[in-house]
């Protein structure tokens, strides 16, 4: 039988995030390569320039937010004989703390929980933030996107070329490294810069690689998109306390 999701780790990682001053986020983009597989977790919707630009950069306004793709492509099943065991999507015992339809992130087991009520939840398997940019935090769905456009932050788009070609945003599809699904994480009504989003490289799932964001199979991230509104509430939990 898969392990119950402790009331008291809910708990004590909840108090510990109300603890915190501040969103906490990612702070050097030096680690962040364009070519790593990390680097388009993060996106900066931040439609003025930044200090580090080029003169006159500016985002434009009307891809900002990041629009869906006009196109709902189809989502290829993974082949989950690759996929380990306790990383593939399944309905466990789960302690009702929270209403139905929140969303529990344990870090250190590479989890993701959606409460169903009833003693059950649905788990899926993960990819979650490396060492140093691990993200903890209270937070709500405050966007969903089908094929989201990936946006790269601005000051990789002074420095790197390959960013450059997507200064406004590399356009949704199987090829972008968002997947097929992202949902859009919002704090007291600002965007913290993190999402729960799908992948395209399913070996990523259950391992310790994205930097800050929630990384899913594109079929787990297109059944969490269709079952959760916006306005669901998300609890990443501090990896030392999950």
């Amino acid at each position: 039988m898969a392990p119950i999701l402790s009331r008291r780790s809910v708990l004590l990682g909840s108090l510990s995030l109300l603890a915190a001053p501040h969103i906490a986020r990612a702070q050097n983009y030096d680690d962040l390569l364009f070519d790593s597989p990390e680097t388009p977790d993060e996106e900066m919707q931040d439609p003025g320039a930044g200090p580090d630009m080029e003169p006159g950069f500016e985002r434009d306004p009307d891809l900002l937010p990041p629009p869906e793709s006009p196109v709902d492509y189809p989502i290829p099943p993974v082949n989950l004989n690759k996929i380990p065991q306790e990383f593939r999507r399944q309905i466990v015992p789960f302690e009702d703390t929270e209403w139905p339809g929140t969303i529990i992130v344990d870090p250190r087991a590479r989890h993701l929980y959606l409460a169903l009520g009833g003693g059950e939840a649905m788990r899926f398997g993960v990819g979650v933030g490396r060492s140093g940019f691990e993200w903890s935090g209270e937070a709500e769905v405050g966007l969903k996107r089908k094929w989201p456009r990936w946006v790269p932050p601005i000051d990789m788009v002074s420095r790197d070329e390959k960013a450059a070609k997507w200064a406004n945003g590399m356009p949704g599809g199987p090829e972008n490294p968002l997947g097929a699904r992202a949902l859009y994480l919002y704090k007291f009504g600002q965007d913290t810069l993190y999402r729960i989003h799908g992948t395209n490289e399913p070996s990523s799932i259950g391992k310790n690689m994205s930097s800050g964001c929630i990384r899913m199979l594109n079929e787990d991230v297109a059944e969490l998109y269709r079952r959760v509104p916006i306005g669901s509430r998300v609890i990443v939990l501090p990896a030392q306390q999950a």
